[in-house]
């Protein structure tokens, strides 16, 4: 059963994830509020005079938070200010990586679950599209076509962004999807090595994955200028892979859209990589 609010407001309109939910919401033919910075609508995590004009007139909000330190305070109020100006749908972005990582990384998720609102809540695992749209994957394939990642063997079953729009877009206009998290994946568990092969079959490029080790790859971050923090933080998402903590399809989307997901072929069949 459809019941569209009159008003689906999409944070983070501009990027990723955003972009793609509000060309899902177009194609059901709603017209979404797109929100960023810089976008048609002005919202910013750090500003929060722009929180309350971007929620009039809103009766459902896909949330993408700032990812920061401050980012559970900033979506607990926002859910608050959201639930009090009306807004009945919340659908937030999380990840499959802090889903398996325990409840002590899901403060985001708490906020909006305690919120009032009927919250749906999005755990991808990792994007097919971080071979295109990922800087640390994406440009050593395209500058040097190889792949140098402490991943080893690791599997993970690599969602495509378009199921994960289609997923939001539709939790964000039909009832059915009140209280339910979602772990989306794709449809089958790929390591690197194989994910990169698939890639350079499809288009005709000398590509490779090179697995070599954390302390390796640190030394690479430092070299190429990446902070310790930030390098830290890439070791343990990748290290997350290569002890295949994610490594297991789900039935995500198939439970929220009737069909299987996408497979990483899908991807690859209809991307441009280029020519190296």
């Amino acid at each position: 059963m459809t019941n569209a609010p009159s008003r689906v407001l999409v944070l983070g309109g501009t990027g990723k994830t955003g972009s793609r939910v509000a060309s899902a919401l177009r194609r059901r033919g709603v017209d979404p509020a797109v929100a960023s910075r810089r976008g048609p609508v002005r919202f910013d995590w750090a500003d929060r005079s722009t929180w309350e004009p971007a929620l009039e007139g809103v009766g459902a909000v896909y949330v993408v938070d700032s990812q920061g330190p401050d980012a559970p305070e900033e979506v607990r109020a926002f859910a608050d200010l959201a639930a009090g100006a009306g807004v009945r749908r919340l659908v937030l972005l999380s990840s499959r990586t802090f889903g398996e990582m325990g409840e002590e990384f899901l403060a985001t998720e708490r906020a909006v679950r305690e919120s009032g609102t009927r919250w749906t809540i999005l755990r991808p695992a990792w994007f097919s599209q971080n071979f295109t749209e990922l800087d640390f994957i994406a440009s050593p394939l395209n500058d040097t076509g190889e792949l140098r990642l402490p991943t080893g063997e690791g599997r993970e079953a690599f969602v495509d962004l378009e199921d994960l729009a289609e997923v939001a877009a539709t939790a964000l206009t039909e009832d059915g999807h009140a209280g339910r998290t979602y772990v989306l994946s794709g449809a089958r568990s790929l390591s690197f090595a194989e994910a990169v092969g698939e890639i350079a079959r499809a288009s005709g490029r000398a590509l490779r994955f090179v697995p070599i080790s954390e302390d390796a790859y640190r030394d690479e971050l430092t070299a190429a200028g990446y902070p310790d923090a930030e390098a830290d933080e890439m070791i343990a998402v990748l290290r997350h892979i290569r002890l295949e903590r994610g490594w297991e399809p789900t039935d995500g989307v198939l439970e929220a859209l009737g069909r299987p997901p996408l497979d990483f072929a899908d991807y690859v069949a209809r991307t441009d990589f280029g020519t190296g």
